[in-house]
């Protein structure tokens, strides 16, 4: 049953009336499409699947979009928004230029969307439904994703820049920025998992290597053979853009080995390596938990991504289903003299 179709049971108007009507205008559900769009999803993983046979980043990049999207204002879409008179795109933020990608296969998969069911499916559900057929598509777990959510008309920049965890953050300030979007610590370890496929620039890194209290010194707690490593695919005055691999070990696989990267102190971003290095922090015995127990991570990693999907989404009649997701809908004033977006 679609939210739609909840929404109109005498349950369902029952529950909406105690509550001030509020229920259903927020409900997700994982059926929101069966009438209008029931095959959203293997549209989606096709569009991935022909992505990944010549880029076998897309999927991090892609559950990462996701990830950026829902930190700043909620799951609306907004990370995907150019450039207008009217918006300041998240994409120049400072977390996510030049380091944010995958908006050609986005666009992809809503021109096959388009195509199928013109009109339908958001943006931000987009970037949900890809998340988890990469995770899946990589080994990792799958899972009823609840949609129905809609596109937003705004972008936050400022907000991007103020809002999501940087990967030279320490465990204190990572736990207050899951905390404001009303995450918490094991969904901090849990989220943090998604590093366990994908690649990083030697920016997000390289003071770990060369500089890290800024007296030409390396991070204490990274693996000393891991180190050299480091060294010789980020040379000191590189260019900075040079990648590499965020699980060392099974770069392109979802599985819990990220977290035995941690217990040997080769975690990639210092972020990653705070879980399990900083002294006293009860992340500590999360990512123990984890290392011993793929499955207990994976099932935790779904809560918590469903969790995050949660955040502050529109819903009902707020916001828009973008046409195009890098643009807002052109503007028209109806009959009654008000103006409306083109859908």
């Amino acid at each position: 049953m679609s939210s739609s179709s909840y929404c109109s049971t005498v349950i369902g108007l029952l529950l909406a009336f105690l509550l001030g009507g509020s229920l259903c205008n927020a409900q997700l559900s994982p059926t929101f499409y069966n009438e209008t769009c029931s095959n959203v999803s293997s549209i989606v993983r096709g569009v991935i699947e022909t992505a990944l046979l010549t880029d076998s980043r897309i999927g991090a990049s892609l559950i990462r979009l996701h990830f950026h999207d829902c930190f700043v204002d909620g799951c609306d879409g907004s990370v995907l928004l150019n450039n207008s008179d009217t918006i300041e795109s998240e994409k120049e933020a400072a977390p996510n230029n030049n380091s944010l990608r995958g908006f050609g296969v986005v666009d992809d998969i809503k021109t096959a969307l388009e195509s199928a069911c013109p009109g339908i499916v958001s943006c931000a559900d987009i970037l949900a439904i890809a998340a988890e057929e990469s995770v899946s598509l990589a080994g990792g777990p799958s899972w009823d994703v609840l949609l129905g959510r809609r596109d937003g008309t705004t972008a936050n920049r400022t907000g991007a820049n103020v809002s999501l965890p940087a990967p030279f953050e320490a465990v204190d300030i990572l736990k207050q920025k899951f905390s404001d979007v009303g995450l918490n610590t094991t969904d901090l370890v849990a989220l943090s998992g998604a590093h366990t496929f994908g690649r990083a620039q030697c920016l997000t890194f390289s003071a770990r290597l060369y500089n890290f209290t800024g007296v030409g010194d390396s991070d204490p707690t990274l693996n000393s053979t891991y180190l050299a490593t480091l060294q010789g695919i980020c040379p000191q005055n590189g260019t900075g853009i040079e990648l590499t691999n965020l699980d060392l070990n099974t770069p392109d696989t979802f599985d819990n080995i990220y977290f035995s990267n941690l217990q040997t102190n080769e975690g990639l971003l210092q972020s990653d390596q705070e879980l399990f290095s900083t002294n006293g922090s009860d992340t500590i015995d999360i990512v123990n938990n984890f290392s011993a127990n793929q499955t207990t991570f994976f099932a935790n990693f779904v809560v918590s991504m469903i969790k995050m999907g949660n955040i502050s989404v529109l819903t009902g009649t707020e916001g828009e289903i973008r046409q195009n997701c890098a643009l807002v809908n052109a503007a028209t004033y109806g009959s009654d003299g008000l103006l409306h977006s083109s859908i």
